[in-house]
């Protein structure tokens, strides 16, 4: 090969047709797979396979994308989602993914990993989609029939490290610094000398994923573990290469981050100094409404509690903005208060929150049926962006455990290790799951025909119910919102206004039945939802009648873990 400007080499080689596999022979010792490897059917060590990913007949010129303010993520791991694990046995389920409501599904990394089980963010081949899922055909198809059903598909790509097994990129350029260091290994180099044919990789790689795959956004993993001190941050040039493209190809495209730092700069436009991007994910919702349910209060969990923090989080998109927290003994935080809802992404479940508990424990297992319906009721009636974590919908039991398969022995009992060693601050100890294990994995699989039975046919019901809700009353262009919290009554009232319509919700965290006060403009109001009538297998509603006059009616008795939803048709006035 002839080296060339930057280093970068190349070489023009005759009668080599889609199909063929080769390496790269680094200077004339080691054989090493293509580091933008589109493929590579025999794994991470194997060879790369030449792909034409244009000679896919795509369907879907008429597509344009979900706009944010109406999108309800769906957060699935292709793995464990069907018996199968492949691109090809999801593309079979998509008609139920549409039936439930969701408007967009997003593949947890994908991008290739050693051996056959893995969560994804170890991968190390960011152009090529994992082998055992399918080949980058079946990923097209997958993403095409998705949107001849309306559903658009976001993917997580991971930018902030590479695996520890088969990443050979090190040996092609610096793409990696010890400047600065990550919890999962060596931190990429965006801002140290060479970096700029760095960041030229890994933009790339998105505009990639987005132009031949046709994903319609990026989930960006921890952008807090993404180091650049440079004047223009990697984060700002990929939002705006993100955004150029969208444009050139006329459907809406988004860049979601994952950030641990509660900072608006990721939020801001780069002209302000931010990162540009369209909204992130908010783990003070999660954690909010975990330690509400759970009454959990170790880890970070240490820094929620009580009504408080879920009502600034509703308000504000986050809660810790400057104020000290226990957990991190520092301040943390800014204020995020004036920016648009469908900015931040909320959920009650991920794959995090779920699979880095020792034992993977899904909110099925935590709390009752009470709970996991008030827990759908407050994300999914929420103004922000709802996400469900694959199963949660009918109240899948199976665990979501961490699982890998790495080759390398010493690897995986490092593995192990770590795994013990990060749940010390939570006092999770002893039966850990064994990371490596086979049956690790196998145990994480869903159990869809759990859907069927009761009481899960009645909460993947209700989810139904509620999604339909959201999406006709137009929750998401809600206006004119105020929340009020009830600290001793472990309650939460939320008002709105949406159209011609005014909705109030009341949720209740407590064991016991309560007595909130509602306090409502002048009106005649009519309940849509109680989560204690029979028909969501509840105790019964205790409130009397369906309709009433908000002049005649100071206060409401909720049943213990249960939320109603009430609405006026007539525009309200005074009080």
């Amino acid at each position: 090969m002839t080296r060339g400007e930057l280093g970068y080499h190349r070489a023009v080689v005759d009668g080599v047709a889609p199909g063929t596999k080769y390496n790269y022979r680094l200077d004339g010792s080691n054989e090493r797979p293509d580091p933008v490897s589109r493929y590579q059917p025999d794994g991470v060590h194997g060879p790369s396979e030449v792909v034409d990913p244009s000679a896919f007949a795509w369907t879907d010129g008429e597509w344009q994308g979900v706009p944010l303010e109406d999108s309800v993520f769906y957060e699935l791991h292709v793995g464990t989602y069907t018996p199968e694990g492949t691109f090809r046995a999801l593309k079979s389920r998509l008609s139920q993914l549409k039936d439930l409501g969701v408007t967009t599904i997003e593949l947890m990394p994908i991008a290739q990993f050693p051996g056959g089980r893995n969560w994804g963010y170890d991968g190390v081949y960011p152009y090529a989609p994992q082998n055992t899922y399918g080949t980058p055909h079946d990923l097209q198809e997958l993403v095409n029939a998705a949107h001849g059903q309306g559903l658009a598909v976001a993917l997580d790509v991971v930018y902030n490290h590479l695996g520890p097994e088969g990443n050979y990129l090190g040996e092609y350029a610096p793409y990696f610094t010890d400047h600065y260091h990550t919890p999962w290994g060596a931190a990429l180099n965006f801002d140290r000398a060479h970096s700029d044919e760095v960041r030229f990789f890994f933009i790339q790689n998105a505009l990639y994923w987005l132009r031949e795959f046709h994903f319609d956004a990026l989930r960006l993993d921890a952008v807090h573990s993404i180091f650049d001190a440079s004047a223009y941050p990697f984060l700002a040039e990929l939002s705006a290469q993100v955004a150029a493209l969208s444009s050139q190809l006329g459907r809406q495209i988004h860049v979601i981050a994952e950030s641990d730092l509660n900072d608006v700069r990721v939020l801001r436009p780069a002209k302000d100094g931010g990162f540009g991007m369209h909204a992130q994910w908010s783990d003070d919702f999660h954690h909010s409404v975990h330690t509400l349910l759970t009454g959990e209060g170790s880890g970070y969990y240490e820094d929620f509690g009580g009504t408080h923090p879920l009502k600034k989080t509703l308000e504000n998109g986050w809660y810790y903005s400057g104020q000290y927290s226990r957990h991190r003994e520092r301040r943390h935080g800014n204020c995020s208060k004036g920016f648009a809802p469908e900015r931040f992404v909320v959920c009650n479940q991920n794959h995090d929150q779920v699979g880095n508990r020792a034992k993977g424990e899904r909110l099925s297992t935590l709390v009752d049926l009470a709970g996991l319906k008030l827990a759908a009721g407050i994300t999914v009636l929420s103004s922000f962006v709802p996400l469900l974590f694959m199963g949660e919908e009918y109240g899948e039991v199976a665990p979501f455990l961490y699982f890998t398969s790495h080759g390398d022995k010493d690897l995986g009992e490092a593995v192990r290790r770590g795994r013990t060693s990060e749940f010390a601050s939570f006092g999770w100890e002893g039966g850990i799951p064994d990371p490596q294990a086979e049956s690790t994995f196998s145990a994480s699989r869903l159990d869809h025909s759990l859907a069927e039975q009761e009481p899960h046919g009645t909460l993947h019901n209700l989810y139904k119910r509620l999604l339909r809700y959201r999406r006709e009353r137009k929750l998401a262009k809600a206006r004119n919102q105020i929340v009020s919290d009830f600290p001793d009554q472990r309650g939460v009232l939320v008002r709105c206004e949406t159209g011609e319509i005014s909705v109030a919700v009341a949720f209740h965290f407590g064991q016991a039945p309560a007595k909130l006060p509602l306090v409502l403009p002048n009106g005649s109001w009519t309940v849509a939802i109680d989560s204690s009538d029979h028909e969501w297998r509840g105790g019964g509603s205790t409130f009397a009648g369906k309709s009433f006059e908000a002049a005649n009616v100071t206060e409401m008795t909720l049943q213990p873990r249960s939320f109603i939803v009430l609405e006026t048709c007539e525009q309200p006035s005074g009080g």
